[in-house]
């Protein structure tokens, strides 16, 4: 097993924001989290088991990210990403369609860190401002107003700061160990948008030009979609950055509405996929014959906030795991360094500095090329 990426590795996760690295973990780690997760204690959460962390803790997950990435806190707890055989249903997605409606297996592509509101199950009525105070004030704390105190039903807050110009949580790498047959298409597998990881860059950096409020509620990006079927579903990925990956092909809901085409991620048991947090991704429809099983982590260098600990599952490590508010010295604003860092997406991947150097290089003699 190798402990580092090779050149050609990181050109590719430059390129497409992500690397598949083909039995990363062991047989003797992947039978031990599979009994772990087939046969929990009870009362234990099966994700923050020393079984399932050292799918990264004492997998070759661990060099390799170091040397490609830098330091990290070794994850305490994970996502268990089982996602078990189901059929299209009626149901209405994040996206605000009906759930057999979405193209690309229900692929719903979005960022992390964005707080979610369980979605209407009813078509809403009313203005557009009715609709987002309807929203806001179904999440689990009711009517608070509109405020860095609302928080989702995945505890991640509506805005990360208190002045609300930080609309989404972040980190640096995704790192997620396959622990069932994921080899073909429709089993459920984690589904990603190659290479948008480019253009999201340049799109926080754009917000953060025009009045450096980033994310949902920032330029270009409205926090809900009051053309949806259900007049209020979740506006995943800003409009700039899904026409960019649309074309004649993109298969489109009853609407009219195109989707960017997500590439699916093929894995076996032990096998992984390291992305970069910008890149957009979402988990599809299982249609296979067994539950589709992948164990995600998320990861963040350890320089941006050195006397932070990451547990290996928050997507939004500034605050608290429900949203509590944490204490900083003076002179560090963590929102600003977080802010820094969605808008120079390679700045905490140390080891790929001269690869990033030569590829912006290349690209730069292309563009003037052309």
């Amino acid at each position: 097993m190798t402990h580092s990426l090779t050149l050609e590795q990181k050109q590719t996760l430059y390129d497409d924001g992500y690397i598949v690295l083909k039995n990363a973990v062991s047989q003797e780690l992947v039978d031990a989290a599979i009994d772990r997760i087939r046969n929990p204690e009870e009362g234990v959460y099966a994700g923050g088991t020393k079984e399932l962390t050292d799918l990264v803790n004492a997998s070759t997950v661990t060099p390799i990210l170091h040397e490609a990435m830098g330091y990290f806190d070794p994850p305490i707890v994970c996502q268990v990403g089982a996602n078990r055989v189901r059929k299209p249903g009626d149901h209405f997605n994040n996206l605000g369609y009906r759930d057999k409606d979405q193209p690309y297996y229900g692929a719903e592509s979005h960022m992390d860190g964005l707080c979610t509101i369980g979605v209407p199950q009813d078509v809403q009525t009313g203005t557009p401002d009715e609709i987002y105070n309807h929203y806001i004030t179904s999440g689990p704390k009711g009517d608070i107003g509109r405020s860095p105190e609302v928080m989702g039903h995945n505890s991640v807050p509506l805005f990360e700061d208190p002045d609300m110009t930080l609309g989404m949580g972040s980190f640096t790498a995704f790192a997620f160990v396959c622990l069932s047959d994921q080899t073909r298409e429709g089993c459920g597998q984690t589904a990603l948008l190659r290479g948008a990881h480019h253009v999201t860059e340049k799109f926080f950096q754009w917000q953060r030009s025009v009045n450096d409020c980033i994310g949902p509620e920032g330029p270009g990006w409205p926090r809900l979609n009051y053309n949806a079927t259900n007049r209020c579903g979740h506006v995943y990925l800003p409009e700039s950055v899904r026409e960019q990956f649309l074309d004649d092909t993109s298969e489109e809901t009853p609407d009219g509405v195109r989707w960017p085409r997500p590439t699916q991620v093929l894995m076996e048991p032990g096998d992984a996929c390291i992305t970069l947090f910008h890149i957009p991704h979402s988990g599809t429809r299982n249609e296979g014959t067994e539950t589709r099983m992948n164990i995600i982590f998320r990861i963040r260098n350890k320089k941006r906030q050195p006397d932070k600990m990451v547990n290996g599952i928050s997507d939004h490590p500034d605050r608290g795991q429900r949203g509590e508010w944490l204490e900083y010295e003076d002179g560090n604003n963590p929102w600003e360094r977080s802010k820094d860092a969605l808008c120079d997406m390679w700045d905490e991947w140390e080891g790929m500095k001269s690869v990033v150097e030569e590829r912006r290089g290349s690209t730069i003699d292309r563009d003037s090329v052309s």
